[in-house]
C-alpha cells in the first residue's frame, strides 16, 4: 500500500542551538546519522519509505545531504577527467522516493503541512516531527486509524519526567522514583494518520499553527483519535536530549532501532 509520510524539517531548532547554528536540528547526529534517518528507518521498516520533507531553515543543507546520499553513503572509484564512477554499495536504503519541498523559511508547522497538499494523492497519509523516534508499531497506528473512521490520529506518548519524584509523608521521604514515567496524561507524541480532509482544517498563512487551531478544531468536531503508545518515545528538545539519545545508541541500547 503506497503511503505518503511527512516529515516536518524547516524549524530554527533553537533549544539545542548548540547544533542548530550550523545544521537544521533534523541533521542533528544520533551516532553517524541525522536523526532524521533514523525515523525513516522506523517508517520504512514497516514499509513506508516515500516520505515528503518540509522545509525551511537551513533546508539547503537537507538536499544536499540526499542529493549527495549514494557518494556519502558509499565507497566509490572514480576516474578523473571523464563521468565514469563506480559504486560499491554500504547501505541498505533502496527504494527510498524522497520529496523535498521548500515550505517557507518563517512559516509554522500548520502551514507547511498545507502547502505539501499537492503531493498528497492518496486518501491518507502520515505525518511526524523531525526530530522523535520511537519504537511504534507504525502498522499498529495505521491499523488504529482505518478501523474508527475519523479525519485523523495522532500519538500520545508518556515521557519520562525529567526530575525525580518524591512521595513525601511530613518531612519523611517514603519512596523516590528517577525520572518516573507520567502516570496518567499522554502528550502529543507526534505521528499523525490523516485522511485527505484534514487540509480543510489548514491555511497557507505562516502563522498556521499545526497544534492550535487545527487539530483544536478536528477534536472539537470530534474527528480526532489518540492511539496511546506507553513503551519509549523521546525527542530531540535539548543538548540534553541530544546526549541521552546518542548515549542510547552507543551502548546498543536504542529501543527505536527496529530494523
Amino acid at each position: 500500500m503506497s503511503m505518503k509520510v511527512v516529515i516536518l524539517c524547516g524549524g530554527f531548532g533553537t533549544r539545542l542551538r548548540e547544533q542548530t547554528e550550523i545544521k537544521p536540528k533534523p541533521m542533528v547526529e544520533i551516532g553517524s546519522m541525522p536523526i532524521l534517518w533514523h525515523i525513516m528507518k522506523i517508517y520504512a521498516y514497516y514499509g513506508f519509505n516515500e516520505f515528503i520533507l518540509c522545509l525551511g531553515y537551513m533546508g539547503e543543507v537537507i538536499k544536499k545531504y540526499f542529493y549527495n546520499y549514494e557518494i556519502l553513503s558509499n565507497d566509490f572509484t572514480i576516474e578523473l577527467g571523464t563521468k565514469n564512477i563506480k559504486m560499491y554499495s554500504n547501505h541498505l536504503e533502496t527504494g527510498w522516493k524522497v520529496t523535498l519541498v521548500n515550505t517557507g523559511l518563517d512559516a509554522m508547522t500548520g502551514a507547511r503541512v498545507k502547502r505539501i497538499e499537492t503531493f498528497i494523492n492518496e486518501d491518507t497519509f502520515m505525518l511526524t516531527y523531525g526530530d522523535g523516534v520511537t519504537d511504534l508499531n507504525i502498522q499498529e497506528l495505521l491499523k488504529f486509524h482505518n478501523n474508527h473512521g475519523k479525519i485523523g490520529t495522532l500519538t500520545g506518548v508518556f515521557p519520562p519526567s525529567r526530575y525525580g519524584e518524591l512521595l513525601i509523608q511530613g518531612n519523611q521521604v517514603i519512596s523516590f522514583e528517577e525520572k518516573p514515567k507520567g502516570k496518567n496524561n499522554s502528550i502529543n507524541g507526534g505521528y499523525f494518520v490523516f485522511n485527505r480532509e484534514f487540509f480543510n482544517y489548514l491555511d497557507n498563512d505562516d502563522s498556521c499553527i499545526l497544534e492550535k487551531k487545527p487539530l483544536e478544531k478536528l477534536a472539537s468536531d470530534g474527528e480526532l483519535k489518540v492511539f496511546q503508545h506507553k513503551d519509549f518515545w523521546q525527542c530531540m528538545d535539548t543538548y540534553r536530549d541530544y546526549k541521552y539519545l546518542n548515549d542510547l545508541w552507543k551502548r546498543g541500547n536504542a529501543p527505536w532501532k527496529v530494523w
